[in-house]
């Protein structure tokens, strides 16, 4: 573990190698998928991609710096403050967990109901 267990990091940090996309779609939809864990956990993300899209990105997902797509260079940019943790942070996957099994209970009931009736 890079952050010791109860503790909460900074920042994310997202190293990509996106050079077998090419010049497409997969780059940004890659970005966005790391703009999905920055706004999942409240906290700020760095993302450093070999051929772009490099970016510096705040927890509530607005894109503060960036390096466009086949563009090679530096970003040098302020990192934004994490906000405070989310319910997702705290939460984690348990609730989603919860939610799967509390939907297949009801569909579970519903079955057995139905074959009672009949």
């Amino acid at each position: 573990d890079v952050v010791p267990a109860g503790e909460r990091p900074g920042w994310l940090l997202n190293l990509t190698n996106d050079g077998w996309f090419g010049i497409s779609t997969g780059p940004h939809q890659h970005l966005q998928q790391a703009r999905v864990r920055a706004i999942e956990e409240g906290l700020p993300l760095v993302r450093a991609a070999n051929t772009g899209i490099s970016a510096i990105v705040d927890p509530v997902v607005r894109i503060v710096t960036s390096l466009p797509l086949g563009t090679e260079g530096v970003i040098d940019g302020p990192l934004p403050r994490p906000v405070a943790s989310t319910f997702y942070a705290k939460s984690g996957d348990g609730l989603i967990g919860l939610v799967i099994a509390t939907a297949l209970i009801i569909v579970l009931r519903k079955r057995t109901r139905r074959t009672g009736e009949r």
